[in-house]
């Protein structure tokens, strides 16, 4: 078991009180040192991110493996796509509904039909943006969990997105690296756990109840956890970090030893990380009670700071608590 932050159950408005630290900037950081490792990897921006803070920094030590592209997405994919096939490992950063969506055309037919050694830093995800229903980038998942070729990973916590930039390293086809817009709280108080591509982490064990989350719904989670301890409930707290390629053994092993699976995502409910796991429990006849958290997809959602949407939505950390006692008949 992994040493974790224990989050306390009383809350700033809106907010965790607990550190948060933002991964938009710390995978910046990571990524320097991986161009000064490997002379093959370059990086193509489309909302001239490379012109600016830590990236201005890091484009400074090696400027000509740095392009921007203006804001044009499909193009951008199409850029990086090239470069690959000349032998680049390509990072590009991205507004993720965009990527999702008006460049998914190029992500399918140039990068994943290919195969391509491309990394997507798709940023923003989930409420995060603040921007909308048209800025919500909360599609993401559906669409490219499905696609062949593709790895989607979905970090905890802005640490936790070092461990999935490295865990990059000598793959040769795509990845989508999916990470919210500003800072989030940090689950891992250690580093000193193991992250494996399509491994998921028990960051709390229970016996009672298995939550499984990604994202910024682990803070979530695992704070519902803690407070359903409080009131003698065992809820295991399962980090599905990657979606695509998706831990199966460890939905089994929750259903056999829980009987209870609630999931939890900052996506429409449909489609992403409740969808992967209810055809696990469909195809594999799991004997489990079973409930997905997210945002409902009978409407788009509305225009909001992301912490009161999480809570009207339901799947802030008193609705999961919810959730559970219902689940329990508590």
């Amino acid at each position: 078991m992994t040493e974790r932050i224990t989050f306390t159950e009383e809350l700033i408005p809106g907010h965790l009180t607990v550190l948060s630290f933002s991964a938009r900037e710390m995978y910046i950081e990571k990524m320097g040192e991986l161009f000064e490792k490997h002379e093959d990897y370059c990086f193509i921006s489309a909302e001239t991110t490379s012109h600016s803070g830590k990236m201005l920094e890091v484009r400074g030590k090696a400027p000509e493996r740095f392009l921007e592209v203006g804001i044009a997405e499909a193009n951008q994919v199409s850029v990086a796509a090239g470069l690959a096939l000349s032998g680049k490992t390509v990072f590009m950063q991205g507004f993720g509904p965009f990527f999702a969506l008006r460049a998914l055309d190029q992500i399918h037919t140039d990068i994943a039909y290919h195969n391509l050694p491309v990394r997507i830093i798709n940023t923003h995800s989930g409420l995060t943006s603040g921007g909308g229903p048209t800025h919500y980038n909360i599609m993401d998942l559906a669409i490219l969990r499905i696609m062949p070729n593709m790895i989607v990973e979905v970090p905890a916590d802005a640490n936790q997105c070092l461990k999935a930039i490295e865990a990059t390293e000598g793959i040769a086809g795509p990845i989508n690296i999916r990470i919210p817009r500003g800072a989030e709280p940090l689950v891992y108080t250690t580093q000193d756990y193991e992250y494996v591509i399509g491994k998921a982490i028990t960051a709390v064990e229970g016996t009672d109840i298995t939550i499984i989350a990604c994202g910024t719904a682990m803070a979530l989670a695992v704070s519902a956890a803690n407070g359903l301890a409080k009131e003698g409930i065992s809820a295991r707290v399962l980090d599905m970090h990657t979606i695509s390629p998706l831990d199966k053994d460890a939905i089994r092993k929750a259903a056999a030893e829980t009987g209870n699976i609630i999931t939890v995502e900052d996506h429409f409910v449909d489609g992403g990380l409740g969808g992967a796991v209810a055809e696990v429990i469909a195809d594999e006849k799991l004997n489990v009670n079973f409930k997905r958290l997210g945002i409902p997809t009978d409407a788009f959602p509305s225009l909001g700071d992301m912490n009161e949407l999480y809570a009207y939505y339901g799947y802030d950390s008193e609705g999961i608590k919810k959730t559970a006692r219902e689940m329990l008949g508590k």
